[in-house]
C-alpha cells in the first residue's frame, strides 16, 4: 500500500492506493495518523477509491484508526468506497460503525 495525504482547511484526507493487508500498512498508516493528531488536527476521511483490494487485517487497520481519533475527541469518515469494501463492511456489520460517502466532498461536508 501506498499512503498519500492532503489537507483541506481542517480536514485530513488519507489516501491509501493498492491492498490493504496489514503489516507495514498499519504502522504506516497509524504513524500518519499520530502525526495529524499531534497537530492538532482531527478531522479524518479516508479516501478507498485507490484501495484494490482489503482483508480482515485492513478493517482492523481502519477500526485501530477510528478508535484512535474517537480517544482523541476526532472523527473518521469513509469516502469512495468501493463495492468490494462496501461488501466487507456490510458482511462484517462494520457498515453501522463506520460512516461513508460517495465523494470526498459529501464527507467534508458531514464534518460539524
Amino acid at each position: 500500500m501506498k499512503l498519500s495525504s492532503r489537507e483541506i482547511q481542517d480536514l485530513v484526507v488519507l489516501e491509501p492506493k493498492g491492498k490493504i493487508m496489514g503489516g507495514p500498512d498499519a504502522s504506516l498508516l497509524h504513524d500518519q495518523l499520530h502525526e495529524y493528531i499531534k497537530q492538532g488536527k482531527k478531522k479524518v476521511i479516508i479516501d478507498l477509491s485507490k484501495v484494490d483490494w482489503m482483508n480482515s487485517t485492513g478493517l482492523g487497520i481502519l477500526i485501530s484508526a477510528l478508535t484512535t481519533l474517537k480517544k482523541n475527541q476526532g472523527e473518521l469518515k469513509l469516502a469512495n468506497v468501493t463495492d468490494k469494501i462496501q461488501s466487507l463492511l456490510t458482511i462484517t456489520k462494520l457498515v453501522t460503525v463506520f460512516e461513508t460517502y460517495d465523494s470526498v466532498d459529501q464527507a467534508a461536508g458531514s464534518f460539524k
